[in-house]
């Protein structure tokens, strides 16, 4: 494996994390705690090393890459960067303080966090893995 292979294993990450925040949800609807509990940790520890491959990649590839083609789509393209980078820095403090209520066993406090937390956590996964394909498979960039 490459530093080059790090995009692709990223969104595999990021996708991955999607999944596991989606089963995390899926427990806690059904009162599963510990499947609830084991999902999230799992899904935090897949997002902490997605952000270690992503940090790895650009500072190693020192490349930026540019979205032109097709133009008419670019726009769009540049919403949904926009949209996923920000929320990507914002959910970091939501997640350790959504995690740490409940490790700390503060349930209350925690799910309320965790209403708004799940759902920027997951959008930003998902918007991960879409920002991946478009560059790099449905419009690839040269």
């Amino acid at each position: 494996m490459s530093v080059s292979d790090l995009p692709a294993v990223n969104a595999t990450l990021n996708g991955l994390s999607a999944l596991l925040l989606g089963g995390g949800y899926y427990f806690i609807r059904q009162g599963r705690r510990e499947a609830h509990r084991n999902c999230m940790v799992a899904a935090f520890g897949t997002s902490t090393l997605f952000l270690a491959c992503y940090l790895t990649y650009h500072f190693t590839v020192r490349a930026i890459t540019h979205f032109r083609d097709p133009s008419w789509f670019r726009p769009i393209y540049i919403v949904l960067l926009i949209s996923h980078t920000v929320l990507a820095v914002v959910i970091v403090p939501l997640i350790l303080t959504t995690l740490w209520r409940a490790m700390r066993g503060r349930f209350d406090a925690h799910k309320r966090l965790a209403r708004w937390t799940w759902p920027l956590w997951m959008y930003v996964s998902v918007t991960g893995v879409l920002i991946y394909l478009l560059l790099y498979r449905i419009f690839p960039q040269s």
